[in-house]
């Protein structure tokens, strides 16, 4: 009976407060009778402690389960009489802190077990799983289990982090504030209008860096709310705006570097509808039409009618082919030998020549790389999209090949090269050293001494908001720990597949 003893006290160690008196197996359900100490109590009113018992009350709670089944605690609780004449409790039913807390049906412990699934999981997975935990609760108890758990208490950091994400894409978003320094989540904002932040700034002063994107409805509420406060413009963001405009870049000057990678390969359809688009554009500019006309005319985007005004020449973006490796690749040098020689040899020749070379696949498959033109040029047309990948990829990540790519299609005209400089210069000012406003000032005055439209526009936005963006290049705070919580937001709203109030997304936000 002893080793019985010693094995319930391991079993159901976190019974400890109370005194266990019998424990019965009845299946998949373990039931566990108990009651109370013999100690004397404080009376919640007046905290005088009394061991004077009026009378005994049982409770029925569920507890952790064991070996996977369910435990069921039933527990006699004392009802105590107060020894204080005049107590506005003459007498009260005892508690068992930290075990049993008032109107719970479950244990302490197995509360808190739940809370971590519900805050993982939320209503129907959160069910699910407990289910299989032999903790079951229905979706609506698993969420108020969840709206139960309290959020942390508010406090305004010295680094604000300020961003929106979407509670609908391209229709409704909300602001999240979090503490840039620590990840530390703030508050949640119905909307990113400038008027909702100004309110809560005025509310939560105390602040005095915000960490912000180059949205401008942020940047007004913060000077409405905090003048005092310095706004750093995330590093990230200027980068990711400047590779879109490198991008455009490298679009507009495709007739310069396209030609210089494979000179001999004609336009395709693509092409040839972009020049084609192009010179009616400018036709009608040359006659005087405006540029919402020209839309009008030509049936097409406003902004798709600025684009090909921009245009000096005609843009040479070009698809590359996804070709697979065939069996044919290792004979290509012989292939192209051959055709340089007698560009009339049969290609029955050559499939005789490179089966004698060891050649073991079809003739159609020859017939097929031939005619698709693989055998004469030694790489695809490059994309502009690759171009820009290869242009802003950090040097030494770049293979030997990719490095000499890079080299020849930078060198094709002169505004590929100073594009190539200037990007390496901008790349060098997001490592924040002091200084860094001072050569950002040299860097814009080199943009605009070279003819490159779509980074005249990139210096013109960083001239906009140039206090932010020297705060951003030369202090060490970024929004990158609120772009973390943006991609858990994204995980949570998944979850609820969009059913959920905002009341319920920014409290699973808060407990993250």
């Amino acid at each position: 009976m002893r080793d019985a003893n010693e094995l319930v006290r391991i079993v159901f160690s976190g019974l400890s407060a109370l005194v266990v008196q019998d424990v019965v197996d009845e299946g998949e359900v373990i039931r566990v009778s108990a009651r109370t100490q013999d100690e004397p109590v404080p009376c919640p009113a007046c905290g005088q402690p009394t061991p004077h018992v009026h009378g005994f009350h049982h409770r029925v709670v569920a507890d952790v389960p064991v070996d996977g089944r369910r435990v069921v605690v039933s527990v006699r609780v004392r009802r105590l009489t107060c020894p204080v004449l005049g107590c506005p409790r003459q007498t009260f039913r005892e508690q068992v802190p930290g075990l049993i807390e008032r109107y719970q049906r479950r244990t302490r412990r197995l509360a808190d077990q739940l809370g971590e699934i519900v805050k993982e999981l939320a209503g129907r997975a959160g069910a699910r799983l407990s289910h299989v935990l032999a903790a079951t609760v229905s979706r609506s108890t698993a969420l108020r289990v969840l709206m139960r758990q309290s959020v942390p208490r508010l406090r305004v950091p010295r680094v604000l982090g300020v961003d929106d994400f979407a509670l609908r894409r391209r229709q409704r978003y909300a602001t999240v504030l979090i503490g840039a320094e620590t990840g530390e989540r703030i508050d949640v904002l119905p909307d990113r209008t400038t008027q909702t932040l100004v309110a809560w700034l005025c509310e939560h002063p105390g602040a005095e860096y915000v960490c912000r994107d180059g949205s401008g409805s942020y940047g007004e509420a913060i000077r409405q709310a905090l003048p005092e406060a310095v706004q750093v413009s995330d590093r990230w963001h200027l980068w990711s705006n400047l590779c879109g405009k490198v991008l455009a870049e490298i679009r507009s000057h495709a007739a310069c570097w396209a030609t210089a990678v494979n000179p001999t390969r004609p336009g395709g359809v693509r092409e040839q509808t972009t020049r084609e688009r192009r010179h009616q554009v400018h036709k009608l500019l040359g006659q005087g039409v405006g540029l919402l006309e020209c839309a009008r005319r030509l049936d097409v985007a406003l902004n798709t009618v600025k684009r090909y005004a921009r245009m000096k020449e005609p843009t040479g973006d070009r698809r590359a082919p996804r070709c697979k490796p065939t069996l044919v690749d290792p004979y290509r040098d012989h292939l192209r030998r051959r055709r340089a020689e007698d560009p009339a040899v049969p290609v029955t020749h050559l499939l005789r020549e490179i089966r004698e070379l060891g050649y073991t696949g079809s003739a159609n498959l020859l017939v097929r790389y031939v005619t698709q033109g693989r055998a004469d040029g030694d790489r695809p047309v490059t994309t502009p999209r690759r171009f820009t990948r290869l242009l802003l990829t950090r040097p030494e990540k770049l293979r030997d090949k990719d490095t000499a790519l890079l080299r020849e299609l930078t060198q094709s005209c002169s505004e590929m090269t100073e594009l190539a400089r200037l990007t390496e210069e901008f790349a060098q000012l997001l490592v924040p050293p002091e200084g860094n406003d001072a050569k950002l000032t040299d860097w814009i005055t080199s943009v605009r001494s070279v003819d490159l439209p779509h980074l005249h526009s990139f210096a013109n936005g960083l001239e906009l908001d140039r206090a932010a963006v020297d705060a951003g290049l030369t202090l060490p705070f970024h929004n990158g720990r609120t772009e973390g919580v943006n991609t858990r937001t994204k995980r949570i709203t998944r979850q609820m597949h969009g059913r959920a109030g905002f009341s319920l997304l920014r409290h699973r936000i808060l407990l993250q």
